[in-house]
């Protein structure tokens, strides 16, 4: 056998040097377990403080929770009372022509939506702007029934453009077939042409010109009240 084969394999840490890396890893490992015996015991001595502090001032967390109840009921009864407020505003509010024609034509949409939420359809939403695809309020009634408006504001009422046919075809492109509608309407403060009416009445729209938005606008009758020949109700209630 040549000296090479009788002596240490290549590469083979001497016994020395793997003894002392072991002992290495021995005194970091009890380190840790230290640091985390000392972490713990200062925890619990937090917490024994903190219970002794409690113990001796009893006092304070029922204090915070008599606060934290009667704050939680303060705002609970502010909700309800917006809640209340809001009710009655919708079932008081009213809007004169000469109001609706000096607002806004986004502020228009906002009252044509508020009269909805007024009418009983909770969930009247103001959906227009860029790419509303012909639809400025969403709402769906009492009695079930999706509405989908288009509105159209004229800052001169009856001396501004007229609403013409090609209004009604986006409305009747879209009301429908996008927009799930079982009520389509357009909703002006200015005039609307004769074709423009009669095609929506060949296309079961409904138009709501400027006397029409006077009367429902001013007046307590849900829209479909004042408008005629609407679609029977989706589902029976106690009002169909």
């Amino acid at each position: 056998m040549s000296p090479r084969a009788r002596g240490p394999r290549a590469g083979r840490r001497p016994p020395a040097r793997r003894r002392t890396r072991r002992s290495a890893r021995r005194q970091r490992a009890q380190e840790r377990t230290a640091g985390l015996l000392a972490a713990a015991a200062a925890a619990l001595a937090v917490v024994a403080v903190a219970v002794d502090w409690l113990l001796t001032h009893w006092w304070v967390p029922i204090a915070l929770g008599v606060f934290a109840t009667v704050a939680a009921a303060a705002r609970l009864h502010r909700a309800q009372q917006r809640a209340r407020w809001e009710a009655v505003r919708a079932q008081g509010l009213r809007y004169g022509l000469p109001r609706l024609d000096a607002l806004h034509h986004s502020r228009f949409e906002d009252a044509v939506r508020d009269l909805m939420r007024r009418d009983g359809c909770a969930d009247a939403v103001r959906v227009g702007g860029g790419g509303d695809l012909g639809a400025d309020v969403k709402a769906t009634d009492p009695f079930g029934r999706r509405w989908v408006i288009q509105c159209k504001h004229r800052a001169k009422g009856l001396d501004g453009s007229a609403v013409g046919t090609p209004d009604l075809q986006v409305l009747n492109g879209t009301a429908r077939q996008v927009h799930g509608a079982d009520v389509g309407v357009i909703v002006t403060n200015g005039r609307v042409t004769k074709p423009a009416v009669a095609f929506a009445a060949q296309q079961c729209l409904y138009v709501v010109d400027r006397h029409t938005l006077g009367v429902w606008a001013s007046g307590s009758r849900p829209l479909w009240e004042v408008l005629r020949a609407v679609p029977p109700p989706r589902r029976p209630t106690s009002r169909s």
